[in-house]
């Protein structure tokens, strides 16, 4: 109970509130558990309430009419999301499935909006929420007109050790725990770009790949190669 509390103090959600506001909301969340790769919503299904991960990583993702499918972000632990449905009550936007073996708090919106009204600093926090999200969305169209393939594959792969990746003895560990297909959909590419991309950080030393994870080695040229 004290890791899943720490988890939830970090979501945006629960750092507005003091410890008597968190308790009290805390109180309103129901667990949710789901295997690797089962889908907790779908694109337009109606939204009622949103989501922290406690553990795990989550893909959202939206499917175009032709089937393809465009892999939008992946969150893990003390990452929220399905808030925007709080706010426009139309169908979901997105699908979100379990990458790996996932624990979700779920907060219902009747339950959150008495929260909202007796203080409305959780709602600017919320906001902020999806702002920055715009903002990651934004770049992320820049990116796929403005910079080419290893660019985006090398901004990706940042992104991800940033939120993900774990200091080791020969470099930075990031397990995304993604196929080679998901990490093309989350950079906008085909899959045989991406490993061609990946090969060439490999031969240059940069990186060292591994099964549904890379070893950043070194991380400053990836930087450069993202810009």
């Amino acid at each position: 109970m004290d890791e899943t509390n720490e988890v939830l103090s970090k979501a945006p959600l629960f750092e507005a509130l003091d410890e008597d506001g968190a308790a009290a909301l805390r109180a309103s969340v129901s667990e949710v558990r789901l295997g690797r790769g089962q889908t907790l919503f779908s694109e337009g299904d109606e939204g009622d309430r949103l989501y922290v991960i406690l553990s795990g990583k989550v893909k959202l993702t939206r499917t175009a009419v032709d089937g393809r499918e465009n892999l939008l972000s992946v969150l893990g632990p003390g990452e929220m999301f399905g808030e925007l449905s709080l706010f426009d009550p139309r169908p979901r936007t997105a699908s979100a499935v379990a990458v790996t073996d996932t624990v979700l708090a779920g907060l219902g919106h009747d339950d959150l909006r008495p929260f909202i009204s007796q203080q409305p600093e959780v709602a600017v926090h919320l906001l902020k929420a999806l702002a920055a999200r715009l903002r990651r969305t934004n770049d992320t169209m820049s990116d796929l007109v403005f910079t080419d393939v290893p660019g985006r594959v090398a901004k990706a792969l940042l992104d991800l050790a940033d939120r993900f990746g774990k200091e080791g003895d020969d470099g930075l560990h990031v397990h995304h725990d993604l196929t080679q297909e998901e990490l093309a959909q989350l950079v906008g590419a085909s899959r045989e770009t991406v490993n061609k991309a990946l090969a060439e950080f490999a031969l240059r030393g940069w990186l060292r790949i591994e099964a549904k994870a890379v070893v950043l080695l070194d991380i400053e040229r990836m930087r450069r190669r993202a810009r």
